[in-house]
């Protein structure tokens, strides 16, 4: 059985798609899927970008391309009242549900669908509160212990070499992105080409030389 790391932020339309495509997209294979949430911002940060939200153009077409997409896998998905918004409380109610870092399946369904389906501001206080009552974490989320457990997550996948989210991460391999899924697939089912050399070719092309 392999072990799937499914980081996740839930300010991120993709990984909320990923996460509800992900069972029917490895259907019939053996795997287990740890759940990790991270801050993409700390991400972007670290590698010195911008979120594709704080782009104009490429925010329009990311709204309009993750509403096609809910449309055309069946998946419920309607923009949030307010995007991009500060994710830190229901990150860290995730973990707060959770132990050592991760959050069940359960947990992070009920924050990704609180997000993303009805329209409604994700982080307005009285849903927030509603929210927290029904998962009902073991941990206060405002706890010190809450709050590094994120830090650590989020150090954990930049070492890990994670640019951006969802990454979901088996063995020594990144996959990103939604439309990572079948690629991910043909991994867990032991595709040769993963081991015929084009995987860490692709690391060896020269980049572009700067002029100044």
């Amino acid at each position: 059985m392999k072990q799937i790391t499914f980081y996740l932020d839930f300010v991120s339309p993709y990984a909320y798609l990923a996460f509800e495509k992900l069972p029917d997209a490895l259907q019939g294979l053996s795997y287990a899927v740890e759940y990790r949430p991270v801050l993409f911002a700390g991400l972007l940060k670290h590698l010195g970008q911008l979120g594709p939200a704080e782009i104009g153009p490429k925010r329009d077409w990311t709204y309009r391309q993750v509403v096609w997409l809910g449309h055309s896998l069946g998946i419920p998905l309607q923009m949030p009242a307010a995007h991009p918004f500060n994710p830190l409380a229901l990150l860290r109610l995730a973990l707060a549900s959770g132990s050592q870092g991760a959050a069940n399946r359960y947990v992070c369904e009920t924050i990704f669908r609180h997000v993303w389906r009805g329209g409604a501001d994700a982080t307005e206080a009285q849903r927030l509160e509603t929210l927290k009552q029904s998962l009902n974490p073991v941990r206060d989320p405002a706890n010190e212990d809450v709050k590094a457990e994120l830090k650590a997550n989020t150090d954990e996948a930049i070492a890990r070499g994670l640019f951006g989210v969802p990454t979901l991460a088996v063995d020594d391999k990144l996959f990103w992105g939604l439309d990572a899924l079948p690629m991910l697939r043909a991994y867990l089912e032991g595709d040769p080409w993963f081991s015929g050399g084009d995987w860490d070719a692709a690391a060896q092309l020269p980049g572009r030389q700067r002029t100044r």
